[in-house]
């Protein structure tokens, strides 16, 4: 499956105003849960989930941060989107004990546990493409940052 069938601009904030980053997960999660993709629980369950297992990654330019939890608390998948104004923190996937100012979340919701190796490969493809973050930073609209996933992921998986 092709990450870009996970982007929805129903789903995507530009420019949300967060204080931390329990701010974002609440406003990502209402958007996942109004739009019917995930289960009531989800909200808890990543909150859970990201204090044992953090998701912030440090990257060149803006970091990144790819909270998800476990299938159950998924109807269907989706990833949610928030671009920052200002950068909050979350702890480093690589080393808990570090902070990252993260300004961009990708809030990944997958009813299959199977599926998400493959789709984390794709997702972190392009988070590594520096020129597309600052692309997807300056978008101030989830249609526009829905076409750019779709365009760059069909180059990442070789046009399928």
């Amino acid at each position: 499956m092709k990450i870009s069938e996970f982007f929805n601009k129903e789903l995507i904030v530009t420019n949300m105003d967060a204080k931390c980053k329990e701010d974002v997960f609440d406003v990502l999660y209402k958007k996942l849960y109004e739009n019917g993709f995930v289960k009531e629980s989800y909200l808890e369950a990543i909150k859970k989930r990201e204090k044992n297992f953090p998701t912030g990654l440090q990257l060149n330019r803006y970091n990144v941060a790819i909270p998800h939890t476990d299938p159950e608390h998924v109807v269907k998948p989706a990833i949610a989107v928030a671009t920052l104004k200002n950068p909050v923190i979350f702890k480093n996937m690589a080393n808990p004990l570090e902070d990252v100012e993260v300004s961009l979340v990708f809030m990944i919701a997958l009813n299959e546990a199977h599926s998400q190796v493959e789709m984390l490969q794709q997702l972190i493809q392009l988070i590594q493409n520096d020129s597309l973050i600052d692309e997807i930073i300056r978008e101030d609209g989830g249609d526009g940052i829905e076409k750019i996933i779709k365009q760059n992921s069909q180059k990442l998986t070789g046009g399928k």
